[in-house]
C-alpha cells in the first residue's frame, strides 16, 4: 500500500488516528501558514485580482477529487442554456507548462493536466490552464472576447483570483476526521463553508449543518465506449462474465468500483493515486483481459493498451436551482 493511500485510510476513518500524532508539528505549521496566507488576502496585503466578467469557483476544502470536474461540466451546460457564454480555467494539475496556455482537444495531458483536457473535450468551450488562474483567465478573455462568465475548476484556495460565487463539493467521504492537513484531509477548516454560496454533495455525505444552501449531485453513467474509438459503444450486459480489470486513478477509486458493481459487473480492482501517470505495464493484465476505466483516466491511456479497453462516461445530475443560486449571488454583487 502506498503512503498516500495509507494516509487517506487514516484521514477518512473515525476520529484522529493515534498513528498520525507524530505529525502534530507539521499540522501546526500548516495551519499557521494557511491562516496567514488567507489573512493576507482578506486584509489586502496580497492583491486579489478582479476580472471584467463574473467568476464562479468550483472547489473543495478536502484533498483529492470529489466530483468537481463533472459539476463544472454541468454548470457550463446549464449556463449556456441560460444564454451565457462561459469559459473555463484550471490549475492543470501535473501540467508541465508554467505559463497560461489553451487546452486543445488533441493536447498532451502531460502538458495540460488530465482534468482540463477532459473539460475541453467534453464541454466544447475555451479552456485555459495556468498556475496563476487570474493570468489564465485574462489570457482566455483576450482570446475569446465573447466569454461573459468564467468557471474556475478547483480554485477555492486560489485567493488571488477574485470570485463572485463559490461552490464547495464533497463526496460520500464527507470531511473525514475533521482535521486539517496532514492529520486529516481538510485544506481549510469546516468554518470555511460559512463563506461559500453552495455546498454540493456528490452522493450521500454527512457534514455539520451550515447556513449555506446544500444541493445533492448524482453521477449517472451511460454506455461504455471504446478507449481508442469513442464511436464504438457497449452496454454493461455485453461485458458480464468476462475477465474484467477496473483501473481508477481518481480521488476515491472505490466510487468508480461501486458504480461498476451497481451495473452488475464483477471485476478485479486496480486503484491508483489521483492523477496517476499511466504506463503500459499498469494496464497489462494478460491475454484476453478487458480493461475498464474512468473518463479522467482515459485521456492519459490512449495507445497504452493492446487489448480491449472501455471507458465509462458519467453525467452530473443536480437541481437547476444551484445555477439560480449562483447567478443570484453574482447579480447581487454586481448591483452593490
Amino acid at each position: 500500500m502506498s503512503a498516500a493511500r495509507w494516509l487517506q485510510g487514516r484521514w477518512f476513518g473515525a476520529g484522529l488516528s493515534p498513528a498520525l500524532l507524530p505529525l502534530l508539528p507539521l499540522w501546526a505549521l500548516f495551519v499557521a501558514l494557511s491562516n496567514l496566507r488567507r489573512g493576507l488576502y482578506r486584509y489586502g496585503w496580497l492583491r486579489v485580482e478582479r476580472l471584467p466578467v463574473p467568476v464562479i469557483v468550483v472547489g473543495n476544502i478536502t484533498v483529492g477529487g470529489a466530483g468537481k470536474t463533472p459539476l463544472t461540466l454541468w454548470l457550463a451546460r446549464e449556463l449556456r442554456r441560460r444564454g451565457r457564454s462561459p469559459g473555463i480555467v484550471s490549475r492543470g494539475y501535473g501540467s508541465s507548462s508554467r505559463e497560461p496556455r489553451p487546452v486543445l482537444i488533441d493536447a498532451d495531458p502531460e502538458e495540460t493536466g488530465d482534468e482540463p483536457l477532459l473539460l475541453a473535450r467534453r464541454s466544447g468551450l475555451p479552456v485555459w490552464v495556468g498556475r496563476d488562474r487570474a493570468a489564465a483567465a485574462r489570457a482566455l478573455l483576450a482570446t475569446h472576447p465573447v466569454v461573459d462568465i468564467i468557471l474556475c475548476d478547483d480554485g477555492l484556495q486560489h485567493y488571488r483570483l477574485g470570485r463572485d460565487a463559490e461552490a464547495a463539493v464533497f463526496d460520500g467521504r464527507g470531511a473525514g476526521n475533521g482535521w486539517r492537513l496532514p492529520l486529516g484531509p481538510l485544506r481549510e477548516p469546516l468554518s470555511r463553508l460559512d463563506t461559500v454560496d453552495a455546498v454540493v454533495c456528490n452522493g450521500a455525505c454527512s457534514l455539520p449543518m451550515r447556513a449555506v444552501r446544500r444541493f445533492d449531485m448524482v453521477l449517472r453513467s451511460g454506455d461504455f465506449h471504446a478507449l481508442n474509438d469513442p464511436a464504438v459503444t457497449a452496454g454493461a450486459d455485453t461485458l458480464k462474465n468476462r475477465p474484467l480489470h477496473a483501473v481508477a486513478g481518481i480521488g476515491d477509486p472505490e466510487r468508480f468500483f461501486r458504480t461498476l458493481e451497481s451495473l452488475g459487473l464483477r471485476f478485479t480492482r486496480h486503484p491508483f493515486h489521483d492523477h496517476h501517470a499511466y504506463r503500459a505495464e499498469d494496464l497489462a493484465f494478460g491475454d484476453g483481459a478487458v480493461v475498464l476505466m474512468t473518463e479522467k483516466d482515459a485521456v492519459k491511456c490512449a495507445g497504452l493498451t493492446v487489448g480491449e479497453a472501455w471507458v465509462l462516461p458519467v453525467e452530473a445530475d443536480v437541481s437547476p436551482a444551484l445555477v439560480d443560486t449562483l447567478l443570484e449571488k453574482i447579480s447581487g454583487r454586481q448591483a452593490s
